[in-house]
């Protein structure tokens, strides 16, 4: 089956558990047309750069799912449906890379940036 990675964003005024609540709410949309979510990250809250629906902040979630396009699709369709939910990106990746997500490493940890000059 195909591979995606999803980020999504949610309202500001969710609860922490709410907003976790929402990755496994989706998790089970997969399940239940057939496909998994492999991992599931939860960013926390974050400033964005812009206003979204009076919103400066948001959750912000990270999912790596094994699915087929129509159960990609129907989730993508619940997702801009809900209320709760403010944005959503959705890709197609060869393969999902091993370990936690970049936004999740410590800057130390990261390794692949060079040294700015002064």
């Amino acid at each position: 089956m195909p591979l995606y990675e999803h980020v999504f964003i949610s309202r500001q005024d969710l609860s922490n558990t709410q907003a976790e609540g929402l990755i496994e709410h989706f998790g089970t949309v997969l399940a239940d047309n057939g496909g998994s979510v492999v991992d599931s990250e939860y960013w926390g809250v974050k400033t964005m750069a812009y206003k979204i629906n009076k919103n400066r902040k948001g959750h912000y979630a990270f999912l790596k799912t094994d699915a087929p396009a129509p159960a990609i699709q129907e989730m993508e369709r619940l997702m801009r449906l809900h209320d709760d939910v403010m944005r959503v990106l959705t890709i197609k990746v060869d393969g999902h890379e091993d370990g936690p997500s970049v936004q999740m490493q410590k800057r130390d940890d990261r390794g692949d940036r060079r040294e700015r000059r002064s």
